[in-house]
């Protein structure tokens, strides 16, 4: 039987449109550093998730980075390490920490630090993304989660404030120099069960509020703020075309 072949302009548009299909169909990841300084972006996977971008990278003042997300379910976290240099030939970090790395790999950070949350489920009939921003660890630097081109209400959440400049003094963490770098949760100053919502405290009943969360609560609502606030600061959007996390926004 004689092949057909379809004429060369025919194939270039075919491939085109293939081409544009498959491009709408990703979800960018895009970290944007705001502040007028570097920060070095760290990214943790959940169990069993993929690291992505090596899980770290140093992002000068100003500038942004973009990746894929991968295209099935993903979930995880990012944060800014700030303060970070070489000593003696170790990289180390004065807030967000992960273990002297630059490239975390998987490794979680130390706190306090700002974090953004995400559980993205991309492909398929069921594509959307959950995010959030969580002050429980304490924070570091103001973060926002912007998605763009999405279907839903899909808000912009987070804290824009700069709680360095009115972090309680018994919160505060300073660097070498006495200059304010972050500001700790109540379970990170203070280490109790009550405060750190563990043991008898570990349910929705127990965990409450406390002055300490409430003074992250005031000035960033839509934040994750203890450890069994408000579900409903995960915000759901469907089909984003792009989820940025905005460091100084």
């Amino acid at each position: 039987m004689a092949k057909t072949s379809l004429p060369l302009a025919a194939s270039f548009l075919l491939l085109v449109s293939f081409s544009s299909a498959v491009d709408t169909s990703r979800l960018f990841l895009t970290v944007v550093n705001n502040c007028p300084f570097t920060v070095w972006p760290a990214i943790q996977p959940n169990a069993g998730h993929p690291v992505l971008e090596k899980g770290g990278f140093a992002l000068s003042k100003y500038t942004h980075r973009s990746f894929n997300a991968p295209t099935t379910h993903w979930s995880g976290r990012i944060w800014a390490r700030t303060n970070c240099a070489h000593y003696n030939g170790k990289f180390s970090c004065m807030t967000g920490d992960c273990g002297n790395r630059l490239e975390c790999n998987g490794l979680g950070g130390a706190p306090p630090a700002s974090l953004a949350q995400f559980d993205l489920h991309h492909g398929g009939h069921h594509d959307f993304s959950s995010y959030g921003v969580s002050l429980v660890d304490g924070y570091n630097v103001p973060m926002t989660v912007t998605p763009h081109e999405g279907h839903g209400v899909c808000p912009v959440v987070g804290c824009r404030e700069d709680l360095i400049k009115t972090c309680p003094a018994h919160l505060q963490v300073r660097s070498h120099s006495g200059h304010v770098v972050a500001c700790k949760s109540g379970c990170e100053a203070f280490h109790t069960d009550e405060l750190c919502c563990r043991g008898h405290y570990n349910s929705p009943n127990t965990c409450k509020a406390s002055s300490h969360s409430l003074f992250f609560k005031h000035a960033c609502p839509s934040s994750f703020t203890f450890a069994h606030d408000s579900p409903s600061l995960m915000h759901d959007c469907s089909s984003p075309r792009e989820l940025k996390v905005i460091f100084c926004h």
